[in-house]
């Protein structure tokens, strides 16, 4: 990950000059920059129908909701107490009207969900197969991190599942994962459209990549200017990233 923790969090991290409040469990998973990075990512059309899977505390939701105030957002959370968190979270920032959340397991896609019924499926998935890294031993930290509750093949038949025809889906995942994401999602009807690799700084090793697919089948890959999150080691954030901040 680019950064572990939302700086600044404790019990609960302030987005646009605190016009969005989201409140962590201490001692819990946190989110990372990493959800911020893929909020920005792309551009929603209005009124569109958005599943977010794997929403922990409903950061990626809340923040599309706020920079797109058309559009509705389902966020499916395998973990009780995440689901609740987030519903407390969409609550507090008045959102309940355009974000439903859902306790649920993804690899039960059919049970939450109707084929074919959202226009956009958002996810930063957990990054680590299992028996490559040590798994924490917060079990809500565990299951955001690793491959506990179905991996990457499993996430990719639940975006097809719940896309429409030429619906998108938007990931950020470990650049050192690229060639078997791209693979999973090739074998699972989806076609990467756009990628952009993302660097700490200028010079850094690229460590992730933000990927948006089509469900169909798609012949041109457009790769997007790198994302620089720092200007340098330990400096500043970047213009562009600064900006994904500001109210």
């Amino acid at each position: 990950m680019i950064s572990d923790r939302f700086p600044g969090t404790t019990d609960e991290a302030a987005l646009f000059g605190g016009r969005l409040i989201c409140r962590q469990h201490p001692g819990g998973y946190r989110f990372s920059q990493d959800s911020v990075l893929l909020a920005h990512f792309f551009e929603t059309s209005p009124f569109e129908k958005i599943l977010d899977l794997g929403t922990g505390c409903g950061i990626i939701g809340m923040i599309l909701a706020y920079r797109r105030p058309g559009i509705a957002v389902t966020g499916l959370e395998v973990q009780p107490r995440l689901a609740e968190l987030a519903r407390r979270n969409v609550a507090a920032n008045q959102l309940s009207e355009r974000i439903n959340i859902v306790e649920g397991d993804l690899r039960h896609f059919e049970n939450y969900c109707e084929a074919a019924s959202f226009d956009r499926v958002v996810c930063n998935p957990p990054y680590r197969k299992l028996g490559t890294a040590r798994i924490n031993p917060q079990p809500e930290q565990a299951i955001a991190r690793h491959e506990l509750r179905g991996g990457l093949k499993d996430l990719v038949k639940a975006m097809n599942w719940a896309l429409v025809d030429g619906g998108m889906a938007d990931l950020i995942y470990p650049a050192d994962r690229a060639t078997e994401l791209r693979n999973k999602l090739r074998a699972g009807g989806l076609s990467i459209s756009r990628l952009r690799e993302v660097y700490g700084y200028p010079g850094a090793v690229c460590r992730l990549v933000l990927v948006e697919a089509i469900k169909g089948d798609v012949d041109k890959l457009a790769r997007m200017p790198p994302l620089y999150v720092r200007s340098e080691p330990h400096g500043d954030y970047s213009q562009e990233v600064a900006g994904y901040y500001e109210p």
